[in-house]
């Protein structure tokens, strides 16, 4: 089926509706169709090559990585075994409710940069333009990049310099050429990352239980000695709260990037359809991992344990490695430093579309020069992917022990976007049913909904708002002050505001009151191009649960 929208004066919605359930208008304007045009016309030029399969396991490798493998020690040595294993469910409702978000929003309106163009579309095209910038900023910083030099220090006492060098050719590689090569790269890498996720979840099992020869069975002995909870910047039942919270901010990263499913939606066959299956299926592969993994390891490790508690960005100070060292195993943690050497290529890959596609996006909208909407033959925007690869030099920064702390600040702000993210994507939600309510639509006409939808946003919002406010919480007690975790913490706030009002006096936009919302367009584009159910699992085809 061309891409191109059919324009027709009117149109019978039961005739196109297909598999998908009629909505509860049957005609639309000729306006309708020629906005749904405008707003669907840059997507149709980018490359289709993306399919479920390959959008799942893109969302899966940006999530699982260091933040699990690496830094889980950390958050387990500020609150304890039970505290961190509290900290990841909570999160995870978190997580789950703005999974919800991006996914009805993107399965309306699947675009590249999703939330960008959401915002753009649902509140204000200023919200747009400044969660726009900052994920651009956040991506560009080559932060992962200088992590590969970290992790090379295992294996090699080479200048990280060299690395840095390898290693940004082979991402501008990856990236240059067509999106599903991408996809097949980081399906790749997504396949080790679930095998080593359950080596370990069978090795900690192992350990635990005695399995290991010259060990006794440890059971739930760390829960006990040192104790369930770890104590924090304070004594007592308020020492082990305030852990408890700093941790929950550390787990907020680990799950980072889980909203990644719809970023590719433009470059991606059927994106409706394969958005829904991979907000479904990421969150609850995630989600189960995650739990299985954290409560494994706060049994193989106590908190209290000195290593774990000054990670060094290397397999070395992982809680897994520790673990597997304390039982006396010693060839595993040379396969878990390279698996997290593939965490910390597949984040900076991530770093280039994200940088390139929100480019994409934003001059989509005239808020860019319309250069970065130029694409090659194989539907690639070139040209944002060439800007965001001109950043990868500044890598180099982390190599001198003076310019190291100066980068260390602007990196960390890309953690504290995340939480910005999350907030704009629940803002979108919640702008979203405000205009399906003043148009005299209901959530039954959306293309694809989940169960608790209609709460989702505002749960996320509420959170995300307070996860934000509270992230950088410990430089405000006596004795913890630190510039760069203030600086890192809380600079996207301003930044964020800076942005929004630039973008206001610039490109004089305005709010976009619920009643004004193009809701018709996009009604019009699920029902001109209905996408297949897929193909029910049969016989062998159901170990593609494992990756599709």
């Amino acid at each position: 089926m061309s891409k191109e929208l059919k324009v027709n004066s009117t149109i019978d919605v039961a005739a196109q509706a297909s598999d998908i359930e009629s909505l509860n208008f049957s005609e639309f304007s000729k306006e309708d169709i020629d906005e749904a045009n405008e707003i669907f016309h840059h997507e149709n030029r980018l490359s289709s090559k993306l399919n479920a399969r390959l959008i799942s396991m893109i969302a899966l490798v940006a999530v699982i990585g260091t933040g699990l493998f690496l830094s889980s020690g950390g958050t387990l040595h500020t609150t304890g075994p039970v505290g961190m294993l509290i900290s990841y469910i909570f999160v995870g409702t978190v997580v789950a409710a703005s999974q919800i978000c991006i996914a009805e929003v993107s399965c309306l309106y699947p675009a590249t940069s999703s939330f960008v163009a959401h915002a753009e579309h649902f509140v204000d095209k200023s919200l747009g333009f400044s969660m726009g910038v900052i994920d651009i900023y956040s991506a560009v910083i080559p932060s992962e990049l200088a992590a590969v030099s970290v992790i090379m220090t295992y294996w090699s006492d080479i200048n990280p310099a060299l690395w840095i060098s390898i290693f940004g050719v082979l991402i501008v590689a990856i990236n240059c050429y067509n999106v599903k090569w991408y996809g097949e790269v980081e399906f790749a890498f997504g396949m080790l990352k679930i095998l080593l996720c359950i080596g370990l979840i069978l090795v900690g099992l192992i350990i635990d239980l005695g399995g290991v020869s010259g060990q006794e069975r440890l059971g739930f002995h760390y829960w006990k000695h040192p104790g369930p909870f770890a104590a924090k910047y304070a004594t007592g039942s308020l020492g082990k709260f305030l852990g408890f919270w700093k941790s929950v901010n550390s787990v907020v990263y680990a799950f980072g990037s889980i909203q990644s499913i719809s970023m590719l939606a433009g470059e991606t066959a059927y994106p409706r359809r394969a958005i829904y299956r991979a907000a479904k299926r990421v969150f609850y592969r995630v989600f189960s991992l995650y739990i299985m993994m954290v409560f494994i390891l706060s049994m193989i490790v106590p908190y209290d344990d000195p290593v774990i508690a000054k990670p060094s960005g290397t397999a070395s100070a992982s809680p897994w490695v520790r673990a597997i060292l304390l039982a006396g195993i010693r060839v595993l943690p040379h396969i878990i430093n390279a698996v997290v050497l593939t965490s910390a290529l597949s984040a900076a890959n991530l770093g280039i579309i994200k940088a390139s596609r929100t480019l994409y996006a934003l001059a989509s909208k005239r808020q860019l020069p319309k250069i970065f909407l130029k694409v090659n033959r194989h539907g690639l925007p070139y040209v944002g992917v060439t800007f965001a690869s001109c950043f990868l030099p500044l890598a180099y920064l982390s190599v001198s022990n003076t310019s190291a702390s100066v980068f260390s600040w602007f990196q960390n702000i890309s953690s504290s976007a995340i939480l910005y993210n999350w907030i704009v994507i629940a803002a979108n939600h919640i702008a979203l049913h405000r205009s399906l309510k003043a148009q005299g639509f209901s959530r039954k006409d959306l293309p694809y909904t989940f169960i608790g939808g209609k709460y989702a946003g505002f749960y996320s919002l509420f959170f995300s708002v307070i996860f934000l406010l509270t992230g950088g919480f410990p430089v405000f007690i006596h004795g913890y002050w630190d510039f760069a975790t203030f600086f890192s913490s809380y600079f996207v706030i301003p930044l964020g505001l800076v942005l929004f009002v630039f973008a206001k006096l610039v490109f004089k936009t305005r709010y976009i009151r619920p009643s004004e919302v193009k809701l018709k367009p996009l009604f019009y584009d699920v029902q001109n191009r209905p996408e297949p159910d897929f193909v029910k699992l049969k016989g062998w085809r159901w170990l593609t649960l494992l990756w599709g």
